[in-house]
């Protein structure tokens, strides 16, 4: 199966080096920088049960000619419509699109531009940091779920799973995939608004008396899932209350505010506000998503004024 990833950034690269490893046959789409970086050195990570690194082929964004038979599409929500355009002549009639984007919007996004067929709904249970040369540090976890966004199993799915399987990936075929996206996107939901929103990881904000803060953001992505006909599972709800009461010192913090701390844009109106938005539409009150999303639209309007004014 021939695989092309679109970027090779920390989750999106974290996948490639594994598969890569495996003995998969993966390309890079990946902008000058970027391809520069690989060209020296390859996919370099490191990870608890030890580092590595692997060399990597790479393509330029807009040179693709020839479908491929995995897309995996790892690039920022807000640079998605730009990248379908550019991997388009590689989804051919039997492609499968992967995405590894937080949130939902974009399986939306995607469906519409090459067909709901094409699309394999998919949950990255993943958080890796990657450093400004490009070496990637798997910070949690390693698991990619999947499966058919209509529900259900399917050849492709048996397949998937064949060549997903390598290791350094945990990987789990879903026949209700809706639900574990919707669970994941009320864990992003918290995750990203909290920390978005403090400037903080969870560790700092539970050391700043930010415990009912979080469990209020808990209480109102369950609200917003549930309403939407995806609950969380209550094994996924105490399981996260849990986690908090030993998570003093956590350093997890959202890429969103990794994105922040290096002046970068965000996904916070993929995320943040796909949230609200949904939340309107269905009744749910959501007072801590709301400030929020507020406040990651004023460090929006912030950056781009300094883009635009230089330096």
């Amino acid at each position: 199966m021939r695989i092309l990833s679109i970027g090779a950034g920390a989750i999106s690269g974290y996948y490639g080096a594994c598969l890569l490893r495996g003995g998969r046959d993966v390309t890079f789409q990946v902008r000058p920088r970027r391809a520069a970086q690989l060209a020296q050195g390859g996919l370099r990570v490191k990870a608890e049960e030890g580092d590595f690194s692997v060399p990597a082929r790479t393509v330029a964004p807009g040179e693709v000619r020839t479908p491929f038979d995995l897309i995996i599409v790892g690039t920022k929500s807000y640079g998605l419509n730009e990248a379908m355009d550019q991997f388009a002549p590689a989804v051919g009639p039997n492609s499968i699109v992967m995405p590894i984007l937080n949130g939902l919007a974009h399986f939306e996004i995607l469906s519409r531009r090459f067909g709901a067929d094409k699309v394999m709904g998919c949950a990255a249970q993943l958080s890796v940091a990657m450093d400004g040369d490009g070496v990637l540090t798997r910070v949690w976890n390693n698991t990619l779920q999947y499966g058919e966004l209509a529900g259900g199993t399917s050849d492709r799915v048996r397949a998937l799973y064949d060549v997903l399987s390598v290791p350094g990936l945990t990987v789990e075929a879903h026949e209700d995939i809706m639900h574990v996206l919707w669970q994941k996107f009320v864990q992003v939901g918290i995750s990203a608004g909290v920390t978005g929103m403090m400037r903080g990881s969870i560790g700092e904000i539970l050391a700043a008396g930010g415990k009912d803060l979080i469990l209020g953001g808990l209480a109102e992505c369950q609200a917003i899932a549930t309403a939407a006909g995806n609950p969380p599972s209550q094994a996924f709800i105490e399981g996260y209350k849990e986690w908090l009461k030993t998570a003093q010192g956590s350093p997890i913090k959202a890429s969103l505010l990794r994105d922040i701390e290096r002046g970068a844009p965000t996904e916070s109106e993929h995320i943040i506000g796909d949230l609200t938005a949904r939340a309107r539409a269905l009744g749910v009150a959501t007072p801590i998503l709301d400030i929020a999303r507020v406040h990651l639209a004023v460090y929006e309007i912030s950056r781009r004024a300094r883009e635009a004014n230089g330096p």
